[in-house]
């Protein structure tokens, strides 16, 4: 969310946060070219890259915010010497208290004490992301350090770190130039391997050297994903700038549009609204993406036909959120990094209801208005309306393809329906706006999505779990009796 902060003009004459976001953010893709050509893996120590990266980065957030970047280092001090003074047996709990709780500070008294209502670019953007990594790194050090290999999922095995993280290795992990702006959170084994010159080091151990069947071969240029990335912001840009003005969506809560205006006309006038808020967010994080990848960082193997893929660390799928049929299709497909981060985090580790737990954890680390907080309450009840329909009505659509389209296409209206209808408030902030657009619309799809999560209901995630094992167990001990009778015929 790319507006406005206050800050910069302590340091610099320029004083407009966007233009310092955009020219540091065009430097900062300048920079990975030659970071990539001249700082290779092969041409220097990894000292030297991480020296480098953790000095343009912090060089890049002085730029944009002035000295209120100085809370990027104080919140990676702190929660560091959280790592080294404390046990890893609870350390990754005190990191998110600590962390979270630094961060909503920041985002409280920004709110509430300098200027409620500047949906802006503060500093506290980068933090969100800081954030994410701090917590993500406690993490994986507990489940590498403090937990048994038995216990970890496949996920948590492969992301699990077995050294404690150096100062320098630990900043230059949160504050690199490349994501230090606008992210995209990554695993910390990955950062350190791109560093390294490894990036296939712990990924390779289940495929044997070999990168999606195909023996590794040496790093593939990343200047065709950088342009087709660059295109996609150029054009983001464009249609954002385009029609941003015109269907606004505060036009939504407008007296004289309520009174006026047609239902089925207040339906399509949403979706127009939000959909034009959307470019903005692709062009920041497409192009967040296509600086890790001009530095050679995003490689994730090959697909199917040996094309290289520079998808490791991007942050969503446009062609996927615009045709979502589901509320959970869309939320795979935007933000992908949080999804990551919050699944991690929260969802697998939470005993007891971990949708809502995910859904507050989100509210908490996204701010202090209280729109957020009316946006994942919403999305909680629309998630448990969205999981019983799919279990209970999906299976009968997929007898024939022409059904199967029926479905798409009704799924289709009714995710980006439900899915505008949430985040309103998310874009409004404040109580009485978000409220007032829910009345006019008569709470309909909160009310509509409580009465399917009580009709429809599904079972939760871990009775369905110990569903799956019987069905796995017989034909294990099938297995079993069958090399039994082999061996007693031998």
């Amino acid at each position: 969310i790319i507006i406005f902060t206050p800050g910069v003009s302590d340091m610099f004459p320029v004083s407009n946060t966007v233009v310092n976001f955009v020219v540091c953010q065009l430097c900062a893709l300048l920079t990975a070219v030659w970071f990539r050509l001249y700082l290779h893996p092969s041409k220097t120590s990894p000292f030297v890259r991480h020296v480098v990266a953790t000095l343009l980065g912090i060089y890049f957030a002085l730029f944009c915010f002035g000295w209120y970047a100085l809370h990027f280092l104080l919140q990676s001090g702190i929660t560091y010497g959280i790592m080294i003074l404390t046990g890893v047996e609870h350390m990754h709990k005190y990191c998110l208290v600590v962390a979270l709780g630094y961060l909503s500070f920041c985002q409280i008294t920004r709110v509430y004490v300098f200027d409620y209502g500047m949906y802006s670019a503060d500093f506290t953007g980068p933090m969100m992301v800081i954030t994410q990594k701090i917590t993500s790194v406690a993490f994986e050090i507990h489940d590498g350090m403090a937990r048994k290999e038995d216990q970890l999922n496949q996920s948590q095995k492969l992301l699990a770190i077995r050294r404690m993280p150096s100062l320098l290795e630990y900043f230059s992990y949160n504050c690199n130039f490349m994501g230090i702006l606008a992210g995209p959170t990554c695993s910390y084994n990955d950062y350190i391997a791109f560093i390294e010159g490894t990036p296939y080091r712990h990924r390779d151990l289940e495929t044997k050297g070999k990168v999606n069947g195909k023996s590794r071969l040496n790093d593939p240029s990343p200047n065709t994903e950088v342009i087709r990335k660059l295109a996609t912001c150029f054009i983001s840009l464009l249609v954002f700038l385009s029609v941003c003005k015109v269907c606004p969506v505060e036009r939504n809560v407008d007296d004289d549009f309520i009174a006026t205006t047609p239902f089925y006309a207040q339906v399509v006038y949403l979706y127009l609204s939000m959909l034009t808020t959307r470019p903005k967010y692709y062009f920041v994080w497409t192009l967040a993406d296509a600086i890790n990848n001009a530095a050679g960082f995003g490689f994730n193997g090959y697909d199917s036909n040996g094309l290289p893929r520079w998808d490791l660390i991007s942050n969503l799928r446009i062609m996927n959120i615009e045709l979502a049929t589901s509320f959970k299709v869309f939320l795979d497909n935007w933000n992908i990094q949080t999804a990551h981060w919050l699944k991690r985090v929260c969802y697998e580790r939470c005993p007891y209801n971990p949708t809502a737990a995910t859904f507050l954890l989100s509210a908490m680390w996204h701010g202090a208005y209280p729109g957020y907080y009316l946006t994942f309450l919403t999305g909680i009840v629309i998630t448990l309306a969205a999981r019983a329909v799919r279990h209970n009505v999906r299976p009968y659509f997929l007898g024939s393809p022409t059904l199967k389209f029926v479905y798409d296409v009704i799924t289709w209206a009714a995710t980006q329906i439900a899915i505008c209808y949430t985040v309103v408030p998310f874009v409004l902030l404040s109580v009485g706006p978000s409220l007032k657009f829910y009345r006019s619309w008569y709470f309909c799809i909160h009310i509509g999505c409580i009465l399917l999560a009580i009709a429809l209901p599904v079972k939760p995630r871990h009775l369905r779990l110990k569903e799956q094992q019987p069905a796995v167990q017989p034909s294990l001990e099938s297995t079993d009796s069958n090399s039994n009778q082999k061996q007693k015929a031998t």
